[in-house]
């Protein structure tokens, strides 16, 4: 099998506030296929950083009393907590605020601009005069002009609807300062993505994107595109646009751009990485961005027009998912189902969550539902009660009664070889995104070891005469079968892996691991690798979620 060159990508969480389980979806998502990629051998790169441009950041940090700089600084530190107690393994993590953004930045506005795909022209926006400052559509409010609704955000009203211009708004207030806002006029830099319209269906309908999604950008595309405004007007935080002092790029043309900006930082420390094999336009390199359905017209279109107009290779493909729904219904703070990473991490271990996402997840973009009795009940049946049983079955036998060695020769070599057959049908499931279906096969699978050893019944075989030489094989069996799910499971299941490489004695499993048994070794005494999650435990969480919502209402 040739070794692929792989970078891969989650969306960068906005450095405002904490990650939730929500946010959770998709590093989860995207760690266990950049964990199986690895696992196969293939140098497979994953990356990310935090989003810190913009409006918001401005004003939060102004809220606190702090500098934006160090309230990024502080919400950095804090994600890159919570994936890492999620066994989130970025190659490395970074920030868009850095000197390779800005520089990557630049790079491409003046490559867009030399090319012509720039425009400028006049508006008129909504003005603070209070603040002294443009306001973004989510920081007017007012009565919806449709229905007449009160305190709705400046695009859209959420009893109707409705969308529309913040000038529409009867009544519009600042949310920033409650003033009435002014029209004020003011020169805006536009990027010409019309003039990509037919590259862009071209690529949109070449595999880069979902069928489903290419259905919804062929409707943008029907309407025609038009001009993307970039600019924004001091104060802002971001960075300048090249020769116009007062002038800022708009947060959302850097954020795609701290993809390159994160893994130029890693290039740097690394021998073995060359940025331009990875971004060039003539690389051979796979490039995948996993991202929220919300942001897909940002990554595919905006993105790969800004890439092309700026002479940087087009992303393999863009994968996008659904929203994460609790108990059928959005997250809530009032239930307690707005839960953050950190509020499941005192409560459950993330490899409950992280095995739970797999066993649901396909590479669809449906709204995927976390059902917390159904969590609980899946986890302890699958994972307790299946796979980790086929081993706190039978170790116990070879560890006391043969000196924890198995056996030389497996008496079961058609049962062990459907095992081993499976890797190829469960790795395709994993390249493909649909990772339900890989539990489900590695789970049809733990279902018939542990028929094997139930109808083996070595606990009594070992009390008859005779019978210690075939329940040492029986139990070496089983235990050849729970190594082989171990390997099927590694990418999902990393700390779990661990100790299972631990208690058997081995190096770290790679996938091609399967094609050979443990035959005549010694293995380690058998621990519990992993405890019930008990209904308590939820309860507390979804407690402990309810009253942070309340302290912050």
């Amino acid at each position: 099998m040739n070794s692929r060159k792989i970078l891969v990508t989650s969306a960068l969480p906005y450095a405002n506030g904490p990650i939730h389980i929500g946010h959770m979806l998709e590093y989860i998502q995207t760690d266990i296929w950049a964990r199986f990629q690895k696992q196969r051998g293939h140098t497979c790169t994953y990356v990310c950083a935090d989003d810190t441009h913009g409006t918001p950041i401005m004003l939060k940090a102004q809220q606190l009393g702090i500098t934006p700089e160090q309230l990024i600084a502080d919400v950095k530190k804090d994600h890159e907590a919570d994936f890492a107690d999620f066994f989130v393994n970025f190659d490395h993590y970074h920030t868009t605020h850095s000197d390779e953004c800005r520089e990557f930045t630049e790079l491409i506005y003046n490559r867009i601009n030399a090319a012509g795909h720039i425009s400028k022209r006049t508006i008129s926006q909504l003005f603070d005069p209070e603040k002294e400052m443009f306001l973004p559509d989510r920081f007017v409010k007012g009565n919806c002009p449709k229905c007449g609704e009160d305190d709705q955000y400046g695009d859209n009203c959420d009893k109707c609807g409705a969308t529309y211009s913040p000038t529409d708004l009867i009544d519009p207030k600042s949310a920033v300062s409650g003033a009435t806002p002014i029209l004020k006029d003011s020169e805006h830099f536009f990027f010409k993505l019309q003039d990509f319209q037919e590259m862009l269906q071209t690529w949109i309908r070449s595999g880069h994107v979902q069928e489903q999604i290419a259905n919804k950008l062929d409707e943008w595309l029907d309407d025609g595109l038009r001009e993307w405004d970039i600019s924004r007007d001091a104060p802002y935080f971001g960075f300048e646009i090249p020769g116009e002092p007062g002038k800022y790029l708009y947060v959302w043309l850097d954020a795609p751009i701290g993809y390159m900006g994160s893994f130029k930082a890693l290039c740097d420390k690394r021998d073995d990485l060359d940025f331009d094999e990875y971004w060039a336009k003539d690389s051979t390199t796979e490039l995948y961005h996993f991202i929220g359905k919300d942001i897909v017209y940002f990554h595919s279109l905006f993105w790969p027009a800004t890439l092309t107009a700026s002479n940087f290779r087009t992303p393999t493909a863009v994968w996008a998912h659904g929203f994460l729904m609790v108990n059928g219904t959005k997250m809530s703070k009032s239930k307690g189902t707005f839960i953050k990473a950190r509020t499941y991490l005192d409560h459950l271990n993330p490899e409950y969550l992280r095995y739970y996402f797999a066993a649901k997840l396909n590479n669809r973009i449906d709204d995927f539902d976390l059902n917390l009795e159904d969590f609980q009940q899946r986890v302890n049946s699958d994972l307790v009660g299946k796979y980790i049983n086929i081993a706190s079955r039978t170790a116990g036998f070879i560890f006391k009664r043969f000196d924890g060695m198995l056996s030389a020769q497996s008496s079961e070599q058609s049962l062990l070889k459907e095992f081993q057959d499976q890797a190829d049908v469960i790795a395709k499931y994993y390249e493909d995104r649909e990772f339900s279906r890989a539990i489900k096969a590695i789970m049809l699978l733990a279902d018939k070891a542990n028929q094997y050893i139930a109808e083996k019944e070595p606990w009594k075989l070992i009390k008859t005469d005779g019978g210690e030489a075939e329940t040492k094989d029986i139990c070496s069996v089983a235990l050849n079968m729970f190594r082989i799910l171990s390997i099927y499971l590694k990418p999902v299941l990393p700390e779990m892996s661990k100790k299972v490489e631990q208690f058997l004695n081995i190096d770290a499993l790679n996938w091609h691991d399967h094609q050979h048994l443990l035959l005549d070794h010694k293995i380690n005494k058998f621990k519990p690798l992993m405890q019930r999650i008990e209904a308590d435990a939820i309860d507390a969480m979804v407690a402990d979620s309810k009253a942070a919502s309340s302290k912050q209402g």
